[in-house]
Parts: C-alpha cells; structure tokens; sequence
C-alpha cells in the first residue's frame, strides 16, 4: 500500500460570473485532474513553470485547501470520509515546509515555541500525550538535528538568516515525528550555496527518519539533486511522471523536452553546442477549459487529434506520458 495516493485532484476558484445575466460562474482551474502515487521513503519531485498548480497541489494535498473533487489517501485513509478530529490525528503525519522562511514563522514566538507549537497543540486537543519537559527536550533534540545551536531556542526569527530560518521551519515540521513531508519550494528563496546545504540536510534526515517528500520546485538542478521520482506539471495537469534518470535521459513529452533544453549545463562546450526548444506563444488562461491538449497551442508537434482530444497518462508502470505522439511511437 502507497503512503499516499491522490486521485483526480481537482482545484478550482471562483472568480466571479460571466454571461448575459451573470448566472454562470467563472473559475481559475489550478488543479484539474492530477493523480499520483507516493511510496515510503520516496521523494517525488513536482516541476513546472510558475503558475502551474504546484503549491496548490501541496495544499489541497494536506487540506489547508479543500479539494474541489477527487481523493486524497494517506495510509489507506480518505481524508474526505475523516470527521475534524480523525483529520487532525491524520495530519500529523503529512506536514509542511513552506516556501517563504521570512513569512511562515511568527515574529512574535521564539524559535523554541515555533517548534513547540504543534506539539502543544496536539496535547490541547488530547492526541499527544507529553509533559512539557519532554516537550522542551523534542525541541533540542530537533534543533540539533537541523543544525541549530540549542543556545537559540529562546531568539526569534529576525535575529536569523534566511538559510536558519528554513532550518527551524524543517524543525517545526519534524516536531509531530510525520512519516511525509510537503516541501514547497522550500530553497527558491535561497542563495545557491545556501540551498545545497538545506538539500543536503533534507537527505540526510529522510535517511535518519525514513520520510517521505513530495518536494516542489522550478528548478529542475534542484529536482534532479532531491528526487527519486519526477512528475512534470503544466497548466495544471501531469503530463509525464517517471523515474528521475530515465526522465531527465529520455523525456517523451514535448513540454518536458523544452523544460529540460532551458535549464543551463556548467560545461561551457555543451551548453553552445546543445539545441534549445523554444516554444511558442504564451501558456493559455487558466480560467479557460481548454479543449483537447492543454499544451496544443504551443505544441511544434501537435496534429488534428490532439486540437478535439485530451490526452491521458499512459506508458509502462515506471514512466507515463500524456501525449498522442508518444502513442503512435512503437
């Protein structure tokens, strides 16, 4: 059995009323239709461009958005059948690390009460049974785990960099001992040398805790680096999901192509040589349900079928691709 399983996510937010008398509501459809699969101990990587439906994947994954229609399964359980409490008591083992580290901790409490809050919430609402010694203890101990001075626990979080305060978010979402965690983007707001510390510090903890990611990300160095699975997102659908190696060696569809040619190669040589893809015309409206292939007006491949039909996720149990052209090829 998968750790989770989403099944046809869909997230949509209305937007107001359009038509002759303003009877027929208008949505931004961010999510629309992503499934996937996430085992324990894995980390699935999520890239696209911005505006994709990646972060929104995230929330609607850990209910901070409620799903406008499909499934979210953690350990077997539907999230949408579970009563306030069960969902609280579920939770606990998907949590967050969000993107921003200067806006996700709270000015007001010191680090150590940052990290302690979940913990004591859970004890307010009778799921943990810990005296607050042992609380304080939870905090240190994760402290150190994360690189942190324990000295630092009575700080608060404009005394850090932003390279610390990512560190104390990853504490906070440790503190529930979680068996997945939901980083999104959590490096983009980083300087590069910086960012391969906290990667390297999320590794070394999936390997002492044996935790689950699904990391997001646009840069696709970063998801190469983090991830044992890669799904590739555009206008909010998945369409190619694989092994890393195999994608980033053989991708299949014509977006991942183009995504993987943009990314820059150090070796000067290869980078002047290589060809680049570079795409048409602008990534339609997301309020606009798009008939046929989300990505057929900036295809350079695309032909009839794909103006009138929807491409679905198909190929081997290890590497699937939304595409007709993937279909005819043997």
């Amino acid at each position: 059995m998968s750790l989770l399983e989403v099944k046809d996510l869909r997230m949509y937010f209305p937007v107001g009323k359009k038509g002759l008398f303003r009877q027929e509501k208008e949505f931004v459809y961010a999510v629309d239709g992503v499934s996937f699969s996430l085992e324990k101990g894995e980390t699935l990587g999520l890239v696209g461009e911005s505006g994709c439906g990646k972060s929104t994947v995230v929330r609607a994954v850990s209910r901070l958005y409620t799903p406008t229609a499909g499934d979210v399964l953690l350990n077997g359980k539907n999230l949408n059948t579970l009563n306030k409490r069960e969902l609280l008591d579920a939770r606990r083992n998907m949590q967050i690390v969000f993107q921003n580290p200067y806006a996700s901790l709270n000015p007001r409490e010191t680090v150590g009460d940052i990290i302690a809050e979940p913990m004591r919430i859970y004890k307010q609402r009778g799921l943990l049974s810990m005296s607050e010694s042992e609380i304080q203890s939870r905090v240190e101990k994760l402290m150190d785990m994360v690189g942190l001075l324990t000295y630092y626990k009575n700080r608060y979080p404009h005394e850090f960099s932003g390279g610390q305060r990512q560190r104390i978010g990853i504490a906070r979402s440790l503190a529930l001992s979680p068996q997945l965690v939901l980083a999104d983007e959590p490096v983009s707001a980083l300087d590069v040398s910086i960012q391969a510390q906290i990667l390297n510090l999320f590794k070394d903890i999936q390997k002492e805790m044996g935790l689950s990611y699904l990391f997001i990300a646009h840069d696709l160095a970063v998801i190469e680096y983090i991830s044992d699975r890669v799904a590739v997102m555009y206008l909010g659908k998945i369409v190619e999901i694989s092994e890393f190696r195999d994608l980033y060696e053989s991708p299949q569809h014509p977006y991942t192509k183009a995504l993987l040619s943009s990314a820059p190669i150090p070796d000067p040589k290869i980078e002047a040589a290589r060809k680049r893809i570079i795409l048409s015309g602008d990534v339609p409206s997301p309020n606009v349900r798009q008939p046929g292939c989300y990505f057929y007006a900036r295809c350079p491949h695309r032909f009839e079928r794909c103006q009138s039909n929807e491409p679905t996720l198909k190929g081997s149990s290890t590497h699937k691709t939304a595409c007709f052209l993937c279909e005819q090829q043997p």
